[in-house]
């Protein structure tokens, strides 16, 4: 059983994990040198992110995945929200300097993956899952049930390692009823009930994947303590009875507008000291990396409506929607968990 102590691996895969989840960073530098000649432009003109916008004629969920890279890459600093070369960039990303590598790197701009990603920094629109041709983008190919079944498949591999390590750093205490969000599988309630035999637990999903779950949560053996309720969480209310909710690795897939949205609403479904749970990859506060989060925030930035957030935009969704108490806690590969409380008054 993979939720046992006894076979949780010894050696430690975040590194390829970040190979995979990184994959897209380089070719968003290319893209960025090669077509949005931006480390020029910036020698010469200091600007925050709308300045970028406007002038490279770029969308700002998509601007803002590309500087913070650049940020975490040492190549821009950012000082009072206005982006400055580094050293590094303005040796070696500049056309006034003799080191200048922009040829170099300008040499692959005809691929056809850095067309792809020109046109989603112009359009904000992602591709489709792994860039395939002629299939629809991520949230609508979810609603096939082939390709939620592939595509759950694939995040359980890496939940076999993260789902534990998230559970054992939950705080659980005076809660019984777990509402995963979501939640795909099931496999991250499978381990928190795993982790904490006094919860109860449901996942809420959207068909097809509600079937995918069921299946997935008998193979593990919790049909006995985690359910399955289907349902939209955009397009009605969260189930009430619950004092616990978790969104693992959701919010990321959506903008902020969305994601604030989903927050709203699990503010409204809580009971008075209810407890949100956010697993997710999590930037730090001033958005400086590290490195593995801000190249990851590119695939999400290519491949979905949303990005990687800093701990400090999750506060403040969190904050506005009602909640206080916000903490966090790291736990493997990258990941971290933020918990927040719903006022007993």
């Amino acid at each position: 059983m993979i939720f046992s102590d006894s076979r949780f691996p010894e050696s430690n895969p975040s590194d390829l994990l970040s190979r995979r989840d990184g994959i897209y960073a380089s070719d968003l530098l290319i893209t960025a040198i090669a077509k949005l000649n931006i480390f020029n432009w910036l020698a010469a003109n200091p600007a925050d992110l709308h300045g970028v916008c406007t002038r490279l004629g770029i969308a700002e969920r998509p601007a803002d995945v590309m500087l913070t890279l650049f940020v975490a890459m040492r190549l821009l600093n950012r000082m009072n929200g206005r982006y400055t070369l580094t050293e590094k960039s303005r040796e070696f990303l500049s056309c006034e300097s003799p080191w200048d590598l922009t040829p170099y790197f300008a040499s692959l701009e005809e691929r056809p993956i850095c067309q792809e990603i020109f046109r989603v920094l112009r359009e904000d629109r992602p591709f489709s899952w792994g860039n395939r041709l002629g299939e629809e983008e991520w949230a609508k190919a979810m609603e096939r049930e082939d390709f939620a079944a592939t595509f759950t498949a694939a995040m359980d591999s890496r939940g076999a390692y993260l789902a534990p390590a998230m559970a054992r750093v939950l705080q659980c205490e005076g809660r019984t009823r777990l509402l995963d969000i979501a939640g795909a599988s099931g496999i991250y309630a499978c381990a928190v009930v795993a982790e904490h035999p006094h919860l109860q637990a449901a996942v809420f999903e959207k068909p097809p994947v509600d079937r995918v779950a069921r299946a997935a949560i008998a193979k593990y053996g919790f049909s006995d303590r985690v359910s399955v309720i289907a349902g939209d969480m955009f397009a009605q209310a969260l189930p009430t009875g619950f004092d616990l909710h978790l969104y693992s690795n959701v919010l990321h897939d959506w903008n902020e507008n969305d994601a604030r949205h989903l927050l709203d609403k699990s503010f409204i479904a809580l009971p008075p000291g209810g407890t949100v749970v956010i697993h997710d990859v999590h930037l730090s506060r001033d958005k400086s990396g590290p490195i593995e989060m801000a190249e990851y925030s590119v695939l999400l930035m290519l491949s979905s409506q949303g990005k990687c957030y800093s701990e400090a935009e999750m506060e403040a969704m969190l904050q506005s929607a009602g909640f206080i108490n916000v903490t966090y806690a790291p736990t493997v590969a990258f990941r971290s968990v933020i918990f927040a409380e719903r006022p007993r008054r």
